[in-house]
């Protein structure tokens, strides 16, 4: 059986749901007017559905608001960010894919709260 992982964030928390090889599957909750750091994975792209809640989605150049059962792509060593502009609890299903899909494959350019990478 396998052991299900939950960690607080400043902006929310996350869960893993299952993973294997070259995937990995994430509920993420991001509290209202919180966002995750600006951050790029060079071994990992990471497809984002929205569940519950609108999401602000910063992806290279691109800014976009995201709604229930729409999704988008974040391919591997590009720039991002999730946002919940919203009043309500942001929650999102994260499918991430690659060779290495460690916590510590991050690079954060701007952090809310003062993490560094690997945080």
């Amino acid at each position: 059986m396998q052991t299900v992982l939950t960690e607080t964030r400043p902006w929310g928390r996350w869960t893993v749901l299952g993973e294997g090889e070259g995937y990995k599957v994430k509920r993420i909750e991001v509290s209202p007017g919180h966002r995750l750091s600006l951050q790029r994975h060079a071994h990992r792209s990471e497809h984002w559905i929205v569940v519950a809640g609108t999401a602000k989605m910063s992806i290279g150049d691109r800014t976009s608001f995201v709604q229930i059962q729409e999704s988008t792509f974040v391919p591997a060593g590009t720039d991002h960010r999730l946002e919940n502009p919203g009043p309500h609890l942001l929650i999102i299903i994260e499918v991430q894919n690659g060779a290495y899909l460690g916590e510590d494959d991050i690079v954060r350019f701007q952090d809310d709260y003062g993490r560094s990478d690997g945080q």
